[in-house]
């Protein structure tokens, strides 16, 4: 694991280094208080260097939304929207205006006790979020932890979204999402998988739920009435909250989760795989809901699915078109790894997304998110009858 050092009252003091995005610890740190002025932050920023506070709380949350301010400023007056009539270029340069804004706003540093406290002037307690997004501090622990304010302002959200949950109306009741665990804010897809036809000749089926996050699709199929729902998630964190969230609903029963990189063994009447829509590479595990490089889950699934099902079973592909606007990858392309992988398309199911995104007209991407569509395809193999 790595440190951090820097020197404070003329002593030199230590930490180790965590953030959740591998970011490295910058090589020099100096200490700041309420006195900083955001001009010489951000120049300090921009030079590399880690600014570790330690003064009032609120006054830290206001610094590092004044840095942001200039942030974008500048990246107006420099042209930093970029790409013009180009999706693909306009899509990459907001990613790399997104990366530049959480590198310099990174460099804002807390110091974490070994009980997680935050030991700053009016700070909110800080804890149980950290030990719901870190796990309990270790009984032997002595040591300090340095992290990055914008961190830790995750960790405190996340943390109230957990013990809120998100409302499913679907389930007519809220699913807890976990730290590092992709949160089901965007209820349309989760409305297809709730009113598309199940297998006709599998009406109690048998269901794969690949990547399944929360849990909340192998939820909704539990009730609906599939006879046993395997859920499986790469991600430890998911298959905790997956686990959680299907006892809270009484349906440990009918459930299980599996830690594993995408197939369970055996074969199911009903696989429903929502891959990650956006072919690119994630900057964090926090992003691996969103971005899908090369494809590689999408790919995997369509290639494997024949193997996984039954003689009447049939696949279930939700997935964004967002990648198609913002020219990341065609419908031809997508229909191709389809009819390569020896599948046919039965039906198809499309809504619109609901999320407030939709229509900001602010946000650099928002004539491709207008436009966006989400569809559940109906995936059999070629070799099926017409209809199942």
């Amino acid at each position: 694991m790595s440190t951090i050092s820097w020197t404070e009252n003329d002593e030199t003091r230590s930490a180790r280094w965590y953030s959740e995005n591998a970011a490295p610890p910058p090589e020099q740190v100096v200490v700041v208080d309420d006195r900083i002025s955001a001009q010489s932050a951000y120049r300090m920023g921009r030079a590399g260097t880690g600014l570790l506070y330690r003064g009032d709380f609120h006054n830290a949350r206001q610094l590092m939304s004044a840095l942001d301010r200039r942030l974008r400023r500048d990246a107006r007056g420099g042209g930093g929207g970029g790409g013009g009539g180009d999706a693909a270029a306009l899509f990459h340069s907001h990613r790399a205006a997104r990366a530049r804004r959480a590198e310099l706003l990174g460099r804002l540093l807390v110091v974490l006790e070994p009980d997680h406290s935050l030991r700053l002037r009016r700070a909110p307690d800080v804890r149980d979020a950290c030990g719901h997004a870190y796990g309990p501090p270790a009984a032997d622990d002595t040591g300090p932890t340095c992290v990055s304010l914008p961190e830790v302002l995750g960790v405190l959200s996340a943390y109230q979204w957990h013990l809120k949950g998100v409302d499913i109306p679907a389930l007519r009741t809220s699913v807890h999402p976990a730290y590092g665990v992709f949160s089901p804010v965007r209820g349309e897809y989760i409305d297809l998988v709730a009113d598309a036809p199940l297998p006709p000749s599998a009406p109690r089926p048998v269901v794969f739920d690949l990547g399944t996050g929360t849990g909340v699709l192998a939820a909704v199929l539990a009730r609906r009435g599939a006879r046993h729902v395997v859920a499986t998630d790469i991600n430890p964190r998911a298959v905790v909250c997956a686990r959680a969230n299907l006892r809270r609903l009484g349906l440990a029963d009918r459930t299980r989760v599996d830690e594993t990189d995408l197939w369970p063994s055996g074969r199911a009447d009903l696989v429903v795989c929502n891959p990650p829509w956006l072919p690119a590479r994630p900057t964090s595990d926090l992003e691996l809901g969103i971005y899908d490089p090369g494809s590689a889950m999408l790919r995997r699934f369509l290639d494997g699915l024949t193997a996984h099902l039954t003689p009447v079973g049939e696949g279930w592909l939700i997935l964004s078109d967002l990648a198609e606007h913002l020219g990341l990858r065609t419908r031809a392309e997508l229909l191709a790894a389809v009819a390569d992988a020896g599948l046919r398309v039965l039906a198809r199911y499309d809504t619109s997304p609901r999320h407030p995104r939709a229509a900001d007209s602010s946000d650099p991407l928002h004539i491709a998110r207008a436009r966006e569509v989400t569809s559940l395809w109906r995936l059999v193999p070629d070799s099926s009858p017409a209809e199942i």
